[in-house]
């Protein structure tokens, strides 16, 4: 296929990625034929994995819109993906045109995507980092330019965290970037779990997460117990640690036929 000119050369465009996959779902105009075939074999397998992706992606709007309220101006998005089709800054820039925003992904498909989406707006800057090194992170020149950490910052960590296996003791990394954080800051999380998963389905998601694992994103879903563990030393705001489409819902998401495939929250660190 035609490589477009802004697409780093160590990039393989014959495998799906997984920040263009969840893009193909949202609607955006970022991926390629590769990642929707990868897109619609996850939905022939489990056809609720495109709505639990949109409203995992519907519950960082309301998250953010809530920070924002809240007074937050300032972001850091760790796994930011691609940032298209209301992410972070168009949410937080609706309500406050100042607020600064830094996204934060390792994949270079990702960042690629980022700087050429965001151009040279001056209030939004992409960086290519992992976010298994929180020292590494929190001190770079382009986080800390935008970032003041000595004032509240929104914490963003939405459907990254179970990339992350226990290995990689994701729960450890959350608590480095909470003790960076100044008080009145916030942590919005959102995390899959099977725990809502009838059993006779339960074969359609290991068939999802084999896909994933083909494109080197092993999924990791965990349960209510260790999504809440996440928030630990923290104030959760109401209704704390639920079902995404729960969260603060303005519509009612609770009719028959849907599984909720992930937990969010929102906490201040006081």
């Amino acid at each position: 296929m035609h490589r477009p000119r802004w697409i780093p050369a160590d990039v393989d465009l014959d495998r799906p990625n997984p920040a263009r996959i969840l893009d193909y779902f949202l609607g955006g105009a970022h991926n390629f034929a590769v990642d929707r075939a990868a897109a619609k074999k996850a939905v022939q397998a489990m056809p609720e994995v495109a709505n639990g992706m949109r409203a995992s992606r519907s519950f960082l709007r309301r998250a953010v819109t809530c920070l924002v309220a809240a007074g937050v101006d300032q972001f850091l998005d760790l796994g930011s993906g691609i940032p298209t089709v209301g992410n972070v800054h168009e949410i937080a820039h609706r309500i406050n045109p100042g607020a600064r925003v830094v996204y934060v992904d390792n994949e270079p498909i990702a960042v690629a995507h980022s700087r050429t989406i965001l151009g040279h707006n001056p209030l939004v800057a992409p960086v290519r980092a992992d976010l298994r090194h929180p020292d590494s992170v929190l001190n770079l020149p382009q986080v800390r330019e935008m970032i003041d950490f000595s004032r509240p910052v929104g914490l963003i960590a939405i459907a990254v965290l179970h990339y992350l296996p226990d290995a990689d003791d994701p729960h450890g990394l959350v608590e480095a970037y909470r003790n960076a954080l100044a008080p009145g800051s916030y942590m919005a999380i959102s995390h899959a779990t099977v725990d809502f998963v009838p059993d006779d389905q339960l074969g359609a998601v290991s068939q999802v997460e084999g896909i994933y694992r083909q494109i080197s994103a092993q999924l990791h879903p965990r349960p209510y117990g260790e999504v809440a563990k996440f928030f630990t030393g923290l104030e959760l705001i109401d209704p704390g640690v639920v079902p995404v489409r729960q969260w603060r819902s303005e519509w009612n998401d609770q009719n028959e036929g849907k599984v909720h495939l992930s937990y969010g929250g929102v906490a201040r660190k006081p």
